[in-house]
């Protein structure tokens, strides 16, 4: 029985010994690590990503052109107004007092100018009486000379009271008018988005027109002002069609067009942007103004083409393979080069092999790649173990021969 035990665990001791040596020697043959992706036929979409906002393509502030109390307000926020419909109005009570006051004006004036006329005929009379007694010697040349003078004195005194008369009535219809601005009325046909006064609220617009009501022209037409950073701008044009998302519906895309690329710029944080206009149906109205857009301009798109991960071009094979195959020393260009010559890699039968490639279109994950020696799920190298790495005694670091 003793003698069984001690064969039984030598035979266990023999058995570990023999596992551990083929674990090490074993793994040590086997290779190195290859990580792989094919190449795929299909489509790429070459994009610019922005953020902007919402607006509608016409917004109008509304203002008040007199002073005065907020009498009644007509129209609350959302509410649909067309053009000329009473917004709101304004206490009238302290403009039709000057209307009065400037009608007494007219009448005093129109006095004053029937007056001239009355003293404009006396004298008259009198210089035409004094012309024939003159003639006759009756009176002196200085009494003659004195009735002149009355008349053009009168004369002038009719231009004047004509002149006050006409102003006395421009200031009457220039109030008039003011009173007609005590009514405040939509000057397009749109939606009342923001509304900034009270009943009973009193306005200034001595210096300038507070703003009342903000007015949105027809939502179901839309613009998304997207700020485009300098390095991208120049890929812009008018045209593009556009796709983006916002915040309050996430599984929804919506799609726009270029309009106009502004020219004016804008530096935030040494980032110099450029505002760019895209036009967006809204037939739905779900779009509201001031809304964050996702914006993607779509620069170019192809389909039906040979693409590979951009991961692929930027592989380069260990330092030992590479300084081996291209005569020790040797530059890979599997980095991609200038995105247009470039080289990839393939892994067949323990070797590496090169394809020498044309970049085209990228939209960050993928490229499009042509060659002669390329096919749809060809796989290509993305990463390859080094000799350390990988444990192996072979300069391939995997134990295939030299080429």
């Amino acid at each position: 029985m003793k003698k069984n035990r001690k064969v039984l665990w030598t035979l266990l001791t023999v058995i570990i010994a023999a596992a551990g040596i083929w674990f090490y020697f074993g793994r040590s043959d086997s290779g190195p690590e290859v990580h792989t992706t094919p190449v795929v036929l299909g489509g790429i979409v070459k994009a610019i990503s922005a953020t902007g906002s919402l607006n509608a393509v016409n917004t109008v502030n509304v203002g008040a052109q007199v002073s005065g109390t907020i009498k009644k307000i007509h129209v609350d926020y959302n509410s649909v107004v067309t053009k000329g419909q009473l917004l709101a109005e304004i206490d009238p009570s302290l403009l039709e007092a000057n209307i009065r006051q400037s009608e007494a004006s007219v009448l005093s004036a129109a006095a004053s100018l029937q007056e001239a006329r009355a003293n404009l005929a006396e004298a008259k009379r009198t210089l035409e009486r004094n012309r024939d007694l003159a003639s006759k010697g009756y009176i002196a040349a200085m009494e003659l000379d004195q009735s002149q003078t009355a008349y053009e004195t009168a004369l002038s005194r009719i231009r004047s009271a004509e002149a006050s008369l006409s102003q006395a009535k421009a200031d009457l219809e220039y109030k008039k008018i003011n009173l007609g601005h005590a009514k405040i009325v939509s000057p397009i046909d749109g939606v009342i988005i923001n509304r900034e006064v009270d009943e009973g609220q009193t306005v200034n617009a001595s210096q300038s027109a507070p703003t009342l009501f903000t007015i949105a022209e027809d939502l179901a037409r839309m613009q998304v002002e997207a700020n485009i950073d300098e390095a991208d701008i120049g890929q812009i044009q008018q045209g593009q069609a556009v796709r983006f998302t916002v915040d309050a519906y996430p599984e929804e895309s919506f799609d726009g067009v270029v309009k106009e690329v502004r020219l004016a710029s804008a530096t935030t944080d040494n980032v110099v942007t450029y505002t760019v206009i895209i036009t967006v149906d809204n037939e739905k109205k779900n779009l509201m103004p001031g809304m964050t857009a996702n914006v993607t301009v779509i620069i170019e798109k192809k389909e039906g083409i040979l693409k590979i991960a951009s991961s692929s071009l930027r592989f380069s094979p260990p330092e030992e393979i590479r300084q081996l195959r291209n005569g020790g020393g040797g530059q890979n260009r599997g980095d991609g080069g200038s995105r247009k010559d470039s080289v990839i890699w393939t892994f067949e039968k323990g070797e590496l092999i090169p394809h020498r490639v044309r970049t085209g279109i990228f939209d960050g994950m993928f490229t499009e790649v042509e060659g002669e020696t390329l096919y749809e799920g060809m796989e290509v190298v993305t990463y390859i173990s080094s000799a350390e790495e990988s444990g192996t005694t072979s300069i391939f670091g995997f134990g295939g021969r030299p080429r």
